[in-house]
């Protein structure tokens, strides 16, 4: 009898405890097929600066709380999805940086303001404020020839979600803001106020207060490095009732202004006679100076990587397919050969230069140009972190005959051809262009941000910009280089090119 109950209770006990096993096993079950519960959202950051937050900001890592967090599969910020890192995730927190690139224009009222999060078992939409970066106002558009009813912009970053703008007290309706936000336009009103005028705008990250006038600026010099009497052109804006020029340590006292105030042009001194330096115009409404030097032709090897002369900054690999060149053979020392074919038309320039000489390109067929030295120092390792906008890469170039297709291009030997900057100025449109020359030595000035990735057809240059200097030089900044003229197309070019290439440098821009 006592062995008959033994078993009876044996068997309940056991049919107990499989019961209560069965039991966990259905909670569990349950939790891992409830769907995602956010309750709040931290700064993640150790203690104390782990706070609670009321907003986000882009790039900005968060610790998002809740429940049933594990297993995500999908978290996205106004849309834009965020990578998703397991390691850092559990039932109850979820660690995730906001994209940079969170966006806030176009963004539909039921996606704006949302965290967006997704696992294998469901999803939940979570309104919590997503706060664009502060607003920098970097200038405007204001001519001092603008009236009533023109267009015009105030230039900035992350100017988005903005929601009013007064300037001088008026309020300005409406405005035009662009996706990527950096600018507003509006339609200039009647504003009584004298210059400067203030103006404020309010946007979702905050209120800015900051001038608005009409601002002489330099945008471009023709000729940075000029021969005695070559012609200079400075572009710009409102350099309007010009007083003084002072380009490089030279005072220029004969010149001539455009009447709009687009441009100041003047014959250059000898080289010898003045310093190297910035160029500095002032003007009816203040003083435009460049960032970056002139006159740099004399031994100035700041931001230098090829002189194309004997020494460190020579910088040419003696081979591919340019010849070097010079226009007074008594410059070369009696140690090159000068062209045969060289007829003098490329302009005054008693140094040496590299040329090409190259006949109709073939569809898809390329020149080479390998260059970088013992110096390729394109910015101080210090400055790697610089915006890209910051910098631009700038050489002397004169075509002495139409060129119309057929691309330069420069890459690093870092990047590869993974960013390269394409120059073009045959090219007007897609579809268009023109016969290209120079009249005798011109400076050109490409920025960093010229230097694209491949595109969705794998054209080299064409995609996305350089989003960092390190992409493009590394974290020393130091690296060498090549240019290549190359038939991008699928027919033979309309001409061919016949262009000289001197004084390779890299030049602060802002």
């Amino acid at each position: 009898m006592k062995k008959i109950l033994f078993n009876r209770i044996h068997f309940f006990v056991l049919s107990c405890l499989v019961l209560v096993v069965m039991q966990l096993s259905s909670c569990k079950e349950e939790v891992q097929d409830a769907a995602p519960v956010i309750t709040a959202v931290r700064n993640y950051a150790p203690a104390p600066d782990d706070t609670l937050v009321t907003g986000i900001n882009p790039g900005q890592w968060i610790v998002i709380h809740g429940s049933n967090l594990a297993g995500a599969v999908g978290i996205s910020f106004n849309g834009m999805a965020a990578d998703i890192l397991p390691e850092l995730f559990s039932d109850n927190t979820a660690v995730v940086q906001v994209p940079d690139a969170v966006p806030f224009f176009n963004v539909a009222p039921d996606v704006l303001n949302t965290i967006d999060y997704v696992t294998t078992a469901g999803s939940t939409v979570y309104r919590f404020d997503v706060i664009p970066l502060p607003v920098a106002i970097t200038g405007n558009s204001l001519l001092a020839r603008n009236v009533v009813g023109d267009s015009i912009f105030v230039y900035g970053t992350n100017l988005f979600l903005v929601e009013n703008l007064t300037i001088a007290d008026v309020e300005i309706a409406p405005l035009k803001t662009v996706s990527d936000g950096s600018s507003i336009g509006f339609v200039f009103p009647v504003i009584d106020a004298p210059q400067p005028w203030e103006a404020v705008v309010v946007a979702k990250s905050g209120t800015y207060t900051f001038t608005i006038s009409v601002e002489p600026k330099i945008l471009a010099v023709s000729n940075a490095n000029p021969a005695e009497g070559d012609s200079v052109k400075v572009y710009g804006i409102n350099l309007n009732g010009v007083s003084s020029v002072s380009f490089g340590g030279a005072s220029i006292t004969d010149y001539t202004e455009d009447p709009d105030g687009f441009y100041v042009a003047f014959k250059a001194p000898n080289q010898w006679s003045y310093a190297s330096g910035p160029l500095s115009i002032e003007a009816t409404y203040g003083t435009a100076t460049t960032p970056y030097p002139v006159n740099t032709q004399n031994g100035v090897t700041e931001g230098l990587l090829a002189n194309v002369e004997w020494g460190d900054y020579f910088s040419w690999g003696w081979w591919g397919d340019v010849s070097l060149t010079v226009n007074n053979v008594a410059s070369s020392g009696g140690w090159m050969t000068v062209r045969s074919d060289f007829d003098g038309t490329f302009g005054t320039n008693n140094s040496m230069f590299l040329s090409f000489n190259t006949p109709v390109l073939d569809g898809g067929a390329s020149k080479y140009c390998p260059l970088g030295g013992n110096i390729n120092q394109w910015v101080p390792e210090a400055n790697t972190t610089d915006p890209v906008e910051n910098w631009a890469l700038q050489f002397e170039l004169s075509v002495a005959h139409p060129w119309n297709g057929g691309t330069l291009y420069f890459k690093t030997e870092f990047a590869g051809e993974s960013y390269v900057a394409r120059y073009e100025p045959w090219k007007i449109s897609a579809t268009k262009t023109v016969d290209y020359e120079t009249d005798g030595w011109q400076t050109v000035t490409l920025p960093l941000t010229l230097f694209r990735q491949k595109d969705a057809n794998g054209e080299l240059g064409l995609g996305e910009p350089l989003a960092s200097l390190k992409m493009l030089l590394g974290s020393s900044g130091n690296t060498k280089y090549d240019l290549t003229l190359k038939n991008f197309s699928g027919t033979p070019t309309k001409t061919g090119f016949y262009g000289a290439i001197d004084n390779i440098r890299v030049v602060k821009i802002k």
